[in-house]
């Protein structure tokens, strides 16, 4: 109920929340950071993109073809790779609308073997988790992921990372004022103490 002047009332419809949009939203966040570390010249971080092969294509007009069927060629690794500082960054984004973990089934084994690989050539491996409901990102490193993911691997341990694991084990990510996230002081900080 909104009070306008005069002593109008009226309801206004509530927005539903999209969780898919917020996932959009975390990509578009995490893609505007590297945008700005590139155009900075501070690290050179990437967006890979998604191998598929189109299958079928619809075409209404010339200028207005629509992709109707595809399939993925091979599995994709991690979402972002890059440099920085010398070092190769190799990172996944991940977004759960879970209030209270991150489940294990967000990963695929293709994703982990990867970050695993990398990480044994000294490469800084990492996740960066948004909690949508809470608007809060976490800066996962790859050793924390793989304790969680080889017990589970074994059932000896959680399906999920619960929230708080990251309170307590992971750095969270801050916001700068254009609503980028700040994770390369993060990842200065891991570095530097690794």
């Amino acid at each position: 109920m909104v009070n306008y002047p005069g002593g109008v009332k009226k309801n206004l419809p509530k927005k539903e929340t999209s969780y898919a949009k917020r996932g959009m939203m975390f990509e578009d966040m995490i893609n505007k950071s590297c945008e700005f570390y590139r155009d900075t010249k501070r690290a050179v971080l990437h967006k890979k993109p998604t191998p598929i092969t189109i299958v079928k294509v619809d075409y209404p007009e010339r200028a207005h073809a629509k992709v109707t069927e595809a399939y993925f060629k091979t599995p994709s690794t991690t979402d972002y790779n890059g440099i920085y500082k010398g070092r190769y960054l190799d990172f996944e984004a991940k977004n759960t609308n879970n209030a209270s973990s991150l489940p294990l089934h967000n990963f695929h084994e293709h994703q982990i073997e990867h970050m695993r690989a990398c990480h044994e050539q000294g490469a800084v491996a990492f996740v960066l988790v948004a909690f949508s409901k809470f608007n809060r990102y976490f800066y996962l490193p790859f050793e924390g992921l793989a304790a969680f993911w080889d017990a589970a691997a074994k059932d000896e341990g959680r399906k999920s990372i619960p929230l708080s694991y990251f309170e307590a084990s992971c750095p969270e990510i801050e916001l700068d004022l254009y609503g980028r996230l700040k994770f390369l002081d993060i990842v200065d900080k891991e570095v530097k103490n690794g």
